[in-house]
């Protein structure tokens, strides 16, 4: 039994209390080493990160190996299969319409006689996009960091990835080509992080870093926080199923399994109201479970942190949904989007029986760069807004400045800040 039927209100609050002991990673036994990479790196530049380059990933790195020429990406994409070609535009081609839709543009509006208010948009000069290279590369990665960044205007893009043995995935490298990635980097680990965030005589200094990584890579992005911009800190990834009489316990389980496969921290949640289903989707799952490919992994997920949960009404599903705060929801009922307004945290929504989350990874066309660990409480997914800055303007004539200034002085004085007031003042006599 991987999969476990919980029913009973103890049950389900030792579940949730685990899961977020999971997010709980002790850090100090990498933390000390995460700040004496980005030192290094920051003093010593190329050298030290070449030194960590060839101690972790690439034994054979030399400086002059360190950046890919766009010769290479191109022939790299060229030498793609033509299905794989084919898929990746299109997914390129959807996730910039989608993306097109958030951009934002300056705006100026008289809010009275001779006097302006506004926002300027300004999209950044350079960003850093992190790509895994360890466990598994996702050209998915490259696609949802860098089109939202290139709709939004950024000026230059700069990937990097580390080259395991000197090998970087050909799909990665070529669809870093397709999505106009202006530099790409054979490096990783805390010591690209810290390549971008103080630069190097071969690696530019960036505004900000986006795009997942291991321990080593959250933490960095969380030390340099402040010197540069970043996304988020992502954890492990999360999946949560609204389920009612109407789902499909063979999609609903094959959906678990599919978030379960990434590593044995993935979370894969079902919630439903009906026990016939929940005994289905386990008889599913353990069905899955004997031909997958990923089986050591999927089991570890499945019996540590996924669970089928089996409650008496809807108003207990949401608000357990709410409480979760998943990566992933999907509402696999009937009407589903007659129950968006009672959801409040959720990454991205599904709805329904044919919207499933690995559409969204792939395919759909919003952002699969998603809060998780309960952060969708406070975060959005990734989007153009995160590629940009704005200034507020601000344009007042002798007329309307004097319209305000009394109530100026008064705050002012109030906090107790006699030259703000004093500001006021002279301008009040000119």
């Amino acid at each position: 039994m991987m999969i476990e039927i919980i029913e009973t209100k103890q049950k389900i609050e030792t579940f949730l209390k685990k899961l977020d002991e999971r997010n709980q990673i002790d850090q100090g036994i990498y933390l000390n080493r995460v700040k004496e990479i980005l030192d290094d790196v920051k003093i010593n530049k190329d050298e030290a990160l070449l030194k960590y380059t060839i101690k972790f990933d690439n034994p054979h790195a030399t400086l002059s190996s360190l950046e890919i020429s766009k010769e290479e990406m191109k022939q790299s994409f060229n030498n793609l299969p033509n299905k794989i070609k084919e898929v990746l535009q299109k997914s390129k081609q959807r996730v910039e319409t989608y993306h097109l839709n958030q951009v934002q543009k300056t705006w100026m509006k008289q809010f009275s006689l001779n006097e302006v208010l506004g926002q300027k948009i300004t999209p950044l000069s350079k960003v850093g996009v992190y790509v895994p290279g360890g466990k598994a590369s996702y050209p998915s990665s490259v696609i949802m960091n860098v089109i939202p960044a290139k709709v939004a205007g950024v000026k230059e893009i700069i990937m990097v990835t580390p080259a395991l043995n000197g090998n970087i995935n050909k799909t990665v490298l070529g669809c870093a080509y397709l999505c106009g990635v202006d530099k790409v980097f054979a490096i990783g680990g805390a010591q690209a992080i810290a390549a971008l965030t103080y630069g190097t005589n071969i690696v530019p200094k960036v505004d900000k870093i986006v795009g997942p990584g291991n321990i080593y890579v959250a933490l960095a992005k969380k030390c340099v926080f402040g010197q540069v911009g970043i996304d988020s800190i992502a954890g492990p990834s999360e999946i949560l199923i609204v389920a009612d009489s109407t789902a499909n316990p063979t999609f609903c389980a094959a959906d678990l399994m599919g978030q379960a496969e990434h590593d044995e921290l993935a979370s894969g949640i079902m919630i439903t109201n009906d026990k016939s289903l929940a005994l289905k989707v386990k008889e599913e799952v353990n069905k899955f479970l004997k031909t997958a490919s990923k089986k050591d992994i999927l089991e570890k997920s499945l019996k540590n942190y996924s669970k089928i949960i089996v409650v008496s009404s809807f108003d207990d599903i949401f608000s357990l949904v709410n409480i979760i705060a998943p990566e992933h929801l999907e509402l696999a009922i009937n009407n589903p989007i007659d129950s968006l307004d009672k959801i409040q945290n959720a990454g991205a929504i599904f709805l329904g029986h044919y919207t499933p989350e690995a559409l969204g990874d792939y395919m759909a066309g919003p952002n699969h760069v998603l809060p998780t660990a309960k952060t969708s409480r406070f975060f959005s997914p990734l989007s153009c807004d995160d590629f940009v800055k704005k200034s507020s303007i601000l344009s007042f004539s002798q007329e309307s400045f004097l319209r305000l200034s009394d109530d100026v002085i008064t705050f002012a004085l109030e906090e107790g800040l006699q030259m703000h007031a004093k500001s006021i003042e002279v301008r009040k006599k000119s």
